[in-house]
């Protein structure tokens, strides 16, 4: 089956497009195979996904040059239109796991897609050059990621330590001012020379509480900062508070004692 060679790259009216030919299979294709990674990924949102997945196949998601998208969507009959990236403005972002409404899904499938049929149908080709990306569209933020990232973590604030995962706090509030926090408080509720505990709240705009607690002693803590052990357990109290609201599970890298 020959592919036309002299495809326009620049257009992706190859996306909307019906039919059986060339390039629209390798579309639906490419956005099954992202979806099932997706799904992979985040089997709380699977649902979510599969409304995603028919947004896309319709052609609702518009790629913009400055790295968001309009992603249309039908709700008891009439079209509304969010603009996406990072998060959105639909009533479910705020309850949907980690924030993947399915817009922000459909954004995520429709830009790794995009990518992934075009590398397709260029080695079906045999062509060598590189295809080029939407038009000026930015590398998709991690946030946007569901099927690369861990639990949508900006990928600055991963770490990677004897070959496991950490989240560092500085990307818990990052997220977590992205889903509506609202306030985050810490105080201590017992100290003395050997140990300290702190509890931390978290508010956010939907209304939701959430409390954790902390502690830290001179032993469980980083050599550097073993004399400030104290504030250790207010910092470890706020990532587990955030780690819970979030529904992260990885280990903050503040929750680390020296060696670990």
């Amino acid at each position: 089956m020959a592919i036309v060679a002299s495809y326009d790259w620049e257009s992706d009216t190859w996306t909307h497009q019906n039919g059986d030919n060339p390039a629209r299979q390798a579309w639906r294709d490419a956005v099954a195979e992202i979806a099932e990674k997706a799904k992979v990924t985040l089997p709380e949102c699977n649902g979510r996904v599969d409304s995603a997945v028919k947004i896309v196949l319709a052609g609702d998601v518009e790629l913009r040059a400055d790295g968001t998208a309009k992603v249309a969507s039908q709700s008891n009959g009439t079209t509304k239109y969010f603009v996406v990236n990072g998060e959105c403005s639909c009533p479910d972002f705020a309850k949907a796991p980690q924030g993947f409404c399915k817009h922000r899904l459909a954004y995520g499938i429709h830009k790794r897609a995009y990518t992934l049929a075009k590398t397709k149908l260029e080695q079906r080709n045999g062509t060598s050059q590189p295809a080029p990306a939407q038009p000026a569209a930015p590398a998709t933020p991690l946030s946007e990621a569901p099927v690369e990232t861990p639990q949508g973590i900006p990928p600055q604030h991963v770490v990677m330590i004897q070959g496991r995962p950490f989240v560092k706090f500085a990307g818990l509030l990052q997220m977590a001012h992205k889903r509506g926090l609202v306030s985050l408080t810490a105080d201590w509720t017992s100290n003395d020379t050997a140990l300290s505990l702190a509890h931390a709240i978290a508010r956010f705009s939907d209304g939701r509480v959430f409390e954790e607690s902390g502690d830290a002693t001179p032993e469980n803590t980083n050599r550097k900062v073993a004399p400030h052990f104290r504030r250790v357990a207010l910092t470890r109290a706020k990532a587990r508070v955030l780690r819970d609201a979030l529904g992260v599970d990885l280990v903050a890298v503040e929750e680390l004692a020296d060696g670990e």
